[in-house]
C-alpha cells in the first residue's frame, strides 16, 4: 500500500534523472525500505504567530531541490531506501490538522520506518514527535533553533511545550540559541522543566537517554546560508557545523526520527535553502547507514 489516509501523493516535480539519489526514492510501496520521507506542508502556526508566510511549500521545495542534487551512486557509498509517503493534507485547523500527522506518522512507525518530516511550521514537530512518544516513553528532545518555542499559546512556537506537557518528553536540549530573540519567561519556563541550551556547536554530543527525537529548524542557519527561512537569523550557524551534527545524529540508533522544519520557497528566490535542506537531508542518511 503507498497512500496512506489523509496524504496526498508524493508531488515530485516530473521524473528525477537516472543518475540522481530522487530516482532510488520509492513512492509505490515501502517494502525495502528503512526511512519514510512524509512531506507536512501547512504555515498555519505561522501565520498564527505573525511570521514570515510561504512554508507550506517547503515540502515541494525540498523535493524540487533534492530531484536534482545528490548522486544515486555516490562516493559517501550506499545510502538507506526511502519510501516517500507523500504530504499530510492540511485542513484549516491547527488541531485537526495536527491529529492527521499523529496519525500518518504512527502508521510509518507501524511499518518499521523511520520517519523524516519536512515542513511547514514548526509547530508540526508536535503532533509529528508526539506519534514516537507513543511508542518511546521518556523520550528525550534535541533540537537545533534559534528559538525555545516553549510558547504558551498556540502556533509554531508551541511545540516543545506541548511536548514537554502533554507527551511526556523528558528532556529538552537546544543547540543555536539566541538570547536576544526570546523573552526571559520563556527561558525561565525552558529551565524549569529541564531544559539545556548549549552555546558551541563543534561539542557534538547526544545526550544520555534511550530514545531520542531530533528537530533542525532551519533558521538555527545564518541567513547568508539560509535566507528561505520564517524567521531570518543574522547571527546563526553555518552549513558544515548543522552537516556534522546531522551526521552524528543519523548514526546513532536511538534517534527515532528527524524533522527539517521552516523551509520557505517564498523567501528562497534562488533555492539555496532547498538545497542546504536537502543536502542535510542526504547526510542524516549517510550517517544512518553506520547503524
Amino acid at each position: 500500500m503507498s497512500q496512506l489516509p489523509n496524504t496526498s501523493a508524493p508531488p515530485w516535480p516530473g521524473d528525477a534523472p537516472a543518475g540522481r539519489f530522487a530516482s532510488t526514492i520509492r513512492t509505490d510501496s515501502s517494502d525495502g525500505c528503512a526511512i519514510a520521507l512524509l512531506g507536512l506542508p501547512d504555515d498555519t502556526g505561522v501565520r498564527m504567530n505573525n511570521g514570515r508566510t510561504g512554508a507550506a511549500g517547503g515540502p515541494k521545495a525540498f523535493r524540487a531541490a533534492l530531484a536534482n542534487f545528490g548522486a544515486a551512486d555516490s562516493a559517501a557509498g550506499a545510502l538507506p531506501r526511502v519510501f516517500d509517503a507523500g504530504d499530510v493534507m492540511p485542513t484549516g485547523s491547527l488541531e485537526k490538522t495536527h491529529e492527521r500527522v499523529t496519525e500518518v506518522t504512527a502508521s510509518l512507525l507501524e511499518r518499521g520506518l523511520l520517519p523524516i518530516a519536512i515542513g511547514g511550521g514548526h509547530d508540526l514537530t508536535f503532533p509529528f514527535v508526539r506519534a514516537v512518544a507513543a511508542q518511546h516513553p521518556k523520550l528525550a528532545g534535541v533540537y537545533f533553533d534559534a528559538h525555545l518555542d516553549v510558547r504558551e499559546t498556540a502556533g509554531s512556537g508551541m511545540a516543545f511545550r506541548k511536548l514537554v506537557e502533554e507527551c511526556g518528553v523528558s528532556a529538552l536540549h537546544l543547540h543555536g540559541f539566541q538570547p536576544l530573540v526570546n523573552s526571559r519567561a520563556h527561558l525561565d519556563w525552558f529551565r524549569a522543566h529541564g531544559g539545556r541550551t548549549h552555546l558551541d556547536p563543534s561539542k557534538i554530543a547526544l545526550p544520555k537517554a534511550r530514545d531520542i527525537f531530533v528537530s533542525l529548524d532551519l533558521d538555527v542557519l545564518d541567513a547568508a546560508h539560509a535566507p528561505g527561512v520564517s524567521a531570518l537569523n543574522p547571527s546563526g550557524w553555518t552549513v558544515r557545523e548543522a552537516e556534522a551534527w546531522m551526521l552524528v545524529c543519523g548514526a546513532d540508533k536511538r534517534v527515532r526520527c528527524l524533522d527539517l522544519m521552516e523551509l520557505n520557497p517564498a523567501h528562497d528566490s534562488d533555492g539555496r535553502t532547498a538545497r542546504v535542506a536537502a543536502h542535510l537531508f542526504l547526510t542524516f542518511l549517510q550517517g544512518f547507514v553506520q547503524r
